[in-house]
């Protein structure tokens, strides 16, 4: 399989493109809309064609690229029913399998950050957006964050797969990556190292941290997958 992560270097986003290397046919993963020129002149070089343009979550920190690669590729966006965009092509519920050559990502429900949050699984390999962080969670203080379903998420959904399994997160801010199923489970702070509910709701409610600073143009602009008519 190719594959390519790319980083958004504002928002510490991270990007992911894959493709089947026998038919071409490509997905890519949380793009990000300063960046759509790179995206695309990358699945160009690479004589790519591009399926689908897969959200994991209605963002906050940055505006989405897909409305504006569908324009330019023909290609279908895809995000979460729960997201409530009307603009999109496929709203994704629990279970539905996105297919791009000879590979298939399954959607996986893991609200928790917001009711929209969804993991895709691909062999041995998750991406979590922003529920599950490398030795770290997403934030449950806005848009529907709920301590108790991301800990369910994690725990029962995340947890559960094979211990190699490779996490890819939407977001890194300490220059990690990847991490594994057996990595979080043994180390993150938050949910790790068998932390019970109640451990971990109190984790989540004295985090204080700041709004995201693009929260109140990024919201509505996925709304509209991205743009702004």
């Amino acid at each position: 399989m190719i594959f390519y992560q790319l980083i958004d270097s504002e928002t510490s986003t991270y990007t992911y493109l894959l493709a089947d290397e026998l038919t071409k046919e490509a997905i890519i993963i949380d793009t990000v809309l300063e960046n759509v020129d790179r995206d695309l002149k990358l699945i160009s070089e690479m004589g790519l064609n591009l399926k689908y343009i897969l959200d994991t979550h209605l963002h906050a920190d940055h505006i989405t690229g897909s409305g504006e690669i569908r324009k330019k590729t023909g290609a279908k966006t895809a995000i979460s029913s729960e997201a409530l965009v009307p603009c999109v092509d496929h709203a994704l519920k629990e279970g539905d399998e996105i297919k791009f050559g000879k590979y298939s990502l399954k959607a996986i429900a893991t609200p928790g950050h917001t009711n929209s949050c969804m993991s895709f699984l691909i062999d041995k390999m998750i991406f979590t957006g922003d529920v599950l962080l490398i030795h770290g969670t997403g934030r449950t203080d806005f848009q529907q964050g709920d301590p108790k379903k991301m800990y369910e998420s994690i725990k029962d959904k995340i947890f559960t797969l094979p211990n190699e399994t490779k996490i890819y997160p939407a977001h890194d801010y300490k220059g990690f990556t990847y991490t594994t199923v057996e990595l979080e489970k043994k180390f993150n702070p938050r949910i790790g190292n068998n932390r019970t509910l109640a451990e971990f709701t109190e984790i989540m409610n004295n985090l204080k941290l700041a709004q995201p600073k693009k929260i109140d143009i990024a919201v509505p602009a996925n709304k509209l997958c991205g743009l702004s008519t």
